[in-house]
């Protein structure tokens, strides 16, 4: 291990001390929001100055070990426990370099997912009603809750566009490789002669931000607008103007919201949509910015990136940024997206460790 490498634990230890210092103020439990923040943080560097102690333990291990293999009768057993250091000392520095990859605070964060019918008229629809569908079990699998902050049905079946709000526990870590273009290669329900078609959707996950984080609007700079609410008709058709559109004049971006009943309650939702595109407009230029000089392993979030395909006639699913083909779509399709998450996890985690490395 480099001596910046130790350094950098060291400090980490001084400020684990830190934050149990800080854990131990009556003052701090008055604000619950910033104690959990202040206990999180504590959790995880615990977990990594524990590690790093059990490394320069199995690090003095080894020292005894070399030692004692200049005596001849413990020259064997020694040569064993040096072995087992040395393999120890290998996975707990593997363990320690992946605890030092930059964290997104963004991660911990819930998520509005944006899905959006393309190419493909009345199939790509469609497709937008299977990804929906997908994603909704990933989250019934995970324990998350979903709520329809906006909804716009297609004619066939499917959805034109749907929104999402996503919540529960690392929420936007898993989620936010799934922005940007989804192709289906199919069969159309529609389509006599058997022929397989090409049509795309595109998926936007934003991740919802703090109170404190929100975007300052001004009013002025804001159009509103109230319409009825479309709905299938019978004894719940909308009947008053409940349904919110607001506009940001300055970049227009749009968020709507027709999914209660209550006009002020689709503002406040609408209202929140928007400052997470927003928010999600200022990152994506700032980090177009910051990657410029440099190529992202698992792509930029560009909403017209071609991410991944899904083959049904085949039965496979392919995710272009890493490669990764799976025979398992009809799994996919029902919401296992495990593999396919963890695998661009890792990815990206392996993309950090080598810029890591080549920074020391």
């Amino acid at each position: 291990m480099t001596p910046a490498l130790r350094e950098r634990f060291e400090r980490l230890a001084l400020r684990l001390h830190e934050l149990e210092t800080s854990l131990a103020d009556p003052q701090l439990l008055a604000d619950i929001d910033r104690w959990r923040r202040v206990a999180r943080e504590q959790a995880e560097a615990a977990q990594v100055v524990q590690t790093f102690r059990r490394y320069e333990q199995r690090e003095r291990d080894l020292d005894s070990a070399r030692e004692l293999q200049a005596d001849p009768e413990m020259a064997e057993m020694a040569a064993e426990e040096a072995a087992a250091a040395e393999a120890d000392l290998q996975r707990l520095q593997a363990e320690l370099q992946l605890a030092l990859l930059p964290r997104d605070p963004d991660d911990e964060r819930n998520a509005f997912l944006e899905i959006r019918a393309g190419t493909g008229g009345d199939e790509s629809a469609l497709f937008a009603g299977d990804l929906a569908r997908l994603y909704l079990r990933f989250c019934e699998r995970r324990g998350w809750r979903t709520e329809v902050m906006s909804e716009s049905p297609a004619e066939l079946g499917g959805f034109k566009e749907l929104v999402l709000r996503v919540e529960g526990e690392r929420v936007y870590e898993s989620l936010r490789f799934e922005s940007g273009g989804h192709r289906v290669q199919r069969v159309p329900a529609t389509e006599s002669q058997g022929r397989i078609h090409t049509s795309a959707c595109t998926v936007a996950v934003l991740p919802e931000p703090d109170a404190a984080e929100e975007i300052v609007l001004n009013p002025a700079e804001l159009r509103i607008d109230t319409f009825r609410a479309s709905g299938a008709g019978g004894q719940h058709v909308n009947k008053t103007d409940s349904a919110i559109r607001i506009t940001h004049l300055p970049t227009g971006l749009v968020a709507e919201c027709q999914d209660d009943r209550s006009q002020h309650r689709n503002k406040a939702k609408a209202m929140a949509v928007l400052q997470a595109r927003l928010r999600d407009k200022e990152r994506s230029e700032r980090q177009a910015k910051e990657a410029a000089t440099r190529k992202g392993l698992v792509g930029s979030g560009d909403r017209s990136d071609r991410i991944r395909t899904y083959n049904f006639p085949q039965g496979r699913v392919t995710d272009h940024r890493i490669n990764l083909t799976l025979y398992k779509l009809d799994r996919v399709m029902e919401g296992e997206l495990d593999d396919l998450v963890d695998a661009l996890r890792a990815a990206r985690a392996a993309e950090q460790l080598a810029t890591l490395e080549s920074g020391q």
